[in-house]
């Protein structure tokens, strides 16, 4: 039985990285939900206390009680992580 893959897309109007990162995800058949911090700072402030970043895109990845976050920009970080719970599900 395999378990479904939440991913959680933090994101911003006009970011051609998130854009990107949406892209990637669509067109690999994952469904995402996503978090729009575009004036709303008070979000920012949630993945400075998470992640001590405050920048977007950050993508969380898991299932169960396992969740990692992605906040390095580029795909080959998504992708490494997306790769390791494809071989878990």
């Amino acid at each position: 039985m395999s378990k479904k893959v939440n991913v959680l897309v933090w994101s911003k109007r006009g970011c051609s990285y998130c854009e990107e990162v949406k892209q990637y995800l669509e067109e690999n058949g994952f469904d995402y939900q996503t978090i729009d911090v575009t004036e709303n700072d008070h979000l920012r402030d949630i993945l400075d206390v998470k992640y001590g970043v405050r920048h977007v895109p950050v993508v969380e990845v898991g299932f169960g009680n396992r969740y990692d976050a992605v906040t390095e920009v580029g795909i080959t970080h998504l992708e490494d992580t997306l790769k390791h719970y494809r071989l878990s599900v």
